[in-house]
């Protein structure tokens, strides 16, 4: 009798360690099937390794995982159990808005209030959900479609890549596409490399009219970058800046064609410059600078 209820017990022990094991096993294939997929270019419409958009990526990585889930960003929302962003766990979906209406943004939490989702500038990236510059104030909610367990070394593996530093074209777009509350007559693309299909269409059309971005040789290049001359000029014509005072910036000659729109920036106290006495002239806007130009622009 003893020797049955001690081989009794030994079978629950191993039955118990047995479901952990393949609890935490279950989120480990979700994340290396998600992280197997990082690189892949953003494809409006896309749900292959080929080319995913937001939806048809994570309902790609959980179907790998034989979890089916819908198609749409609209229709992953209204499923599964509403979690709290205080309460989020490994695995749930995490849903933003970068539109003027809706929920347009789905990722998957990976923990460590960071999510890996397929962009539209970068593909499929990881980001952070509190990300000051653009994820941050777009959040919107979450839904669990499933309870993973998740081990917390899962995260680290692979290293999550730096965040890019620079905010894209079209992320500008974006931005002062809301700033200004701009509305575009049709959401029809001027661009050749722009299609009436694409997520952020009516902030890029928008833009376009208001003459804010004109595009090179017929393309908007929305993965491209600003340099911090480019953006004065973007600045003043977008918000009608006025005024102009001289500036003693060590890399700005007279003869400078980006010269008269930093002075007018600079008149307007909406930039300094840097310590040394450069304004970098020539050097890529990072998310937190273009975000302080914005902030200081009354």
């Amino acid at each position: 009798m003893k020797r049955f209820l001690f081989m009794l017990l030994a079978c629950l022990v191993i039955s118990v360690a047995g479901t952990s094991t393949a609890s935490a096993s279950t989120f480990d294939s979700l994340y290396k099937s998600a992280s197997s997929y990082l690189g892949v270019p953003y494809k409006y419409g896309g749900t292959t390794s080929s080319g995913f958009d937001c939806s048809g990526f994570t309902q790609a990585v959980f179907k790998n995982n034989g979890i089916s889930i819908p198609r749409t960003t609209g229709q992953q929302y209204a499923t599964g159990q509403a979690v709290s962003k205080s309460n989020l766990q490994a695995g749930d979906l995490v849903f933003f808005k970068t539109g003027k209406s809706g929920v347009s943004h789905v990722g998957i939490y990976i923990g460590s209030n960071n999510f890996i989702h397929a962009s539209t500038s970068k593909g499929v990236m990881i980001s952070s959900i509190n990300d000051p510059y653009y994820w941050g104030s777009r959040y919107v909610g979450a839904k669990r479609v499933k309870d993973f367990s998740a081990p917390p070394k899962v995260v680290q593996k692979p290293a999550a890549p730096k965040p890019d530093p620079y905010p894209s074209r079209v992320d500008i777009a974006v931005t002062l596409s809301e700033k200004l509350g701009l509305s575009a007559t049709g959401n029809t693309s001027i661009f050749k490399d722009i299609s009436n299909n694409h997520p952020e269409i009516s902030s890029i059309a928008a833009v376009a009219e208001a003459g804010i971005f004109t595009g090179n040789n017929g393309a908007f290049m929305p993965e491209g970058k600003l340099t911090r001359a480019q953006l004065a000029k973007v600045l003043v014509e977008a918000f009608g800046l006025e005024g102009r005072t001289a500036t003693n910036f060590n890399d700005v000659p007279n003869n400078h064609w980006a010269t008269e729109y930093i002075e007018i920036l600079y008149h307007n106290n909406i930039t300094t410059g840097y310590l040394n006495g450069d304004f970098g002239l020539n050097d890529y806007v990072t998310k937190g600078q273009f975000q302080k130009f914005i902030d200081r622009i009354k």
